[in-house]
């Protein structure tokens, strides 16, 4: 059996088949995304999902999906199965024999004697997915139809049956070229042998996308079909399809697909998928490289790229690209603004903590380089941010007398719990939060070791000393024997919440000692934890949120006071591990250990965004989420660090 692989017994059932989604992704920022029996359930699966330069880099769906029909004996078999607001349509599922996603996604169909085996790819640097079909059984001629649907939507919208499409083609090599409107590059639609394609343009109504109607939304769309492509297929051929923005020449179709397919990491093991799932993140465009946050809702979100990066990059020991995205958010930060380019309906401009995080980032990074290259192209821009949060004149953020960093408007969400409700935030945080004050100590203490700059130096060496003493006198309460998560005037908030494991965890902490320390995580251990991750609130709280279901103002709500997030785990584990040693590894691995069994759900070979706080803590929102599997990367490399020295220490 293959590391990820489900049975017929799995993927006939529905209830189980429809919540496995599989992603892939490429360095040019498309994406091919659906379930693993190939019934799109969101507005945002299809089979090529590109950024378009003349819209603005946005996200499209162009392929929605490709149905497959094998045709023996005048007798058709519909491979396909689409949810409409009816009923399910085909039910090609049935004959499924297997899915496996190794090196790429596979399915495995049985129709009487026929075995056809279909892989899909997308190609690394260009907008184009191929699907290879391989008759591995047949008994008498067989012939494969191919029926293209086309959305050439923006993924947060969807499309409706019009007179403005244009259902007219041009002939290419093997195939055609096609756009439904204007100002749209042609999707080239070829397949790698000579075809019949028969003109069939029609519109197919009122597909229904299960989560988007869970998540209450609108789930229904009309999709496009040009006609279908026909061919033969013999019994151990395999007959290539390929959907790209420009044209191919046919004849090169198979050994592009082989050639990408080499260049692949197999899916095989734990650490394997790790790695796979981390390379999915990085995109490059021209000199700009960045960390896409997540799928199947791509973004460039500076906090999650940021939090993300050292773990996707530095285990691996690819410093080339750790720099490289440094590198471009170097360029767009603005003071300590950075405004979230290219997320047009969800972007948060209100941030107030990426800089914090970049800082974060950068020293994260000093390790893997000189420090005269840190101080050459980040020392200017982190002096540039720190002189920035200070200054008497800020109006969101102010730094007061005793050093700490104060927010001053609670009607914006201004950390990472940015979730609003009609402009308001889910979960008020303002005033000094402890996080961001826990990241201002260790920025300026990092800055301080990096930048040898006497007028530098002056101007801030006495302020770390001011906020550590002022961070538990404002913070740390003696009797809760933990850290408040934020506190505001007079109002102290006292729910157990994860933001301070940070102040455990940094390099330059802002607790007096390793008791404050031991305390924070063992109210973080008692309280939060969970298989998946930490959890956003105590379930002592009557404020949690134990599942993250219902609708979009709901799942907000739940998103901030209970789910799990996975990427808590990291930090948690650096000041576990900083706390307890080699004496405290067996716990790390098992928390380790014990999140391999998700990469089968949800994701499939991924983690998840969020879980639900309460048991079986099921995976919701993005698929595959940049931080949450950076976190586990970062986990991984802890533990074989500490082997390393063990090792070593035997071997001296």
């Amino acid at each position: 059996m293959e590391y990820l692989e489900f049975t017929k017994q799995e993927v006939t059932n529905l209830n189980l088949s429809l919540k496995q989604e599989f992603l892939r992704t490429n360095r040019a920022g498309s994406y091919a995304c659906s379930t693993i029996i190939n019934c799109n359930t969101r507005k945002y699966h299809g089979l090529l999902v590109c950024p378009l330069p003349d819209f603005n880099n946005e996200h499209f769906v162009l392929l929605s999906s490709l149905d497959e029909t094998v045709i023996q004996h005048n007798t058709p078999f519909n491979l396909a199965i689409h949810k409409y607001t009816q009923d399910f349509n085909p039910l090609g599922h049935k004959y499924i024999e297997s899915y496996t996603n190794s090196s790429t996604p596979s399915v495995t169909y049985r129709v009487g004697g026929v075995l056809l085996e279909k892989q899909m790819l997308l190609v690394e640097e260009e907008e184009r997915v191929i699907i290879k079909y391989t008759l591995l059984k047949a008994h008498s001629k067989t012939t494969l139809q191919l029926r293209p649907f086309l959305a050439f939507r923006n993924i947060h919208e969807l499309t409706h049956a019009n007179m403005h499409v244009n259902s007219k083609y041009q002939t290419v090599q093997n195939g055609i070229a096609s756009r439904l409107y204007e100002n749209f590059p042609f999707l080239h639609m070829q397949i790698s042998k000579k075809n019949e394609f028969v003109s069939a343009p029609d519109w197919y109504k009122n597909f229904e996308y299960l989560k988007e109607k869970e998540r209450g939304f609108e789930s229904v769309e009309d999709l496009m079909t040009p006609g279908y492509f026909e061919c033969t297929i013999k019994k151990g051929e395999s007959v290539y399809f390929s959907a790209g923005l420009s044209e191919i020449k046919t004849t090169k179709i198979t050994s592009l697909f082989e050639s990408e397919l080499s260049k692949r990491t197999p899916r095989n093991s734990y650490e394997n998928c790790l790695q796979n799932a981390a390379e999915q993140f990085i995109s490059r465009k021209g000199n700009k490289t960045d960390i896409i946050a997540s799928f199947p809702w791509p973004g460039k979100w500076g906090r999650d790229s940021l939090i993300a990066l050292p773990g996707l990059t530095l285990t691996y020991g690819d410093t080339q690209t750790c720099q490289d995205v440094l590198d471009t958010i170097t360029d767009e930060i603005e003071g300590y603004i950075y405004k979230n380019i290219g997320n047009i309906e969800h972007a948060n401009v209100d941030s107030i903590d990426t800089a914090l995080w970049y800082i974060r980032a950068v020293q994260q990074f000093t390790p893997h380089t000189t420090k005269a290259n840190i101080k050459k192209r980040y020392g200017k821009k982190i002096e540039e941010i720190l002189e920035k949060y200070r200054m008497p004149d800020n109006k969101t953020i102010v730094m007061h007398d005793n050093g700490l960093l104060y927010l001053n408007d609670k009607n914006k969400a201004l950390t990472w719990p940015d979730a609003k409700i009609n402009g308001q935030p889910v979960y008020e945080r303002w005033g000094y939060v402890v996080e961001i004050n826990a990241l201002w100590y260790n920025a300026i203490q990092f800055a301080l070791e990096i930048i040898s700059d006497k007028t530098f130096t002056h101007n801030w060496k006495d302020i770390p000393s001011k906020i550590k003493e002022s961070f538990s006198t404002v913070f740390w309460s003696e009797e809760r024997q933990y850290l408040a998560d934020y506190v505001a005037g007079n109002h102290v908030e006292e729910s157990v919440r994860p933001s301070q494991v940070f102040a455990a965890s940094l390099p330059y902490s802002p607790l007096k000692n390793d008791l404050q320390k031991h305390a924070v995580l063992e109210i973080i251990k008692k309280e939060l934890l969970t298989p998946r991750g930490i959890r956003t609130l105590s379930p002592k709280n009557p404020l949690y949120k134990g599942e993250c279901t219902g609708n979009i103002h709901e799942r907000d709500i739940a998103y901030h006071h209970g789910s799990v997030l996975l990427w808590f785990l990291a930090p948690y584990a650096e000041a576990y591990l900083d706390l307890h040693g080699r004496s405290g590894l067996t716990e790390i691995k098992r928390m380790y250990e014990s999140l391999e069994e998700s990469l089968n759900t949800h994701g499939v070979g991924a983690f998840s965004e969020l879980y639900d706080g309460n048991p079986p803590h099921e995976g919701r929102g993005a698929i595959s989420q940049a931080w949450s599997v950076a976190a586990v990367l970062r986990i991984q490399t802890l533990i074989k660090n500490f082997e390393q020295q063990k090792i070593t220490q035997k071997i001296i």
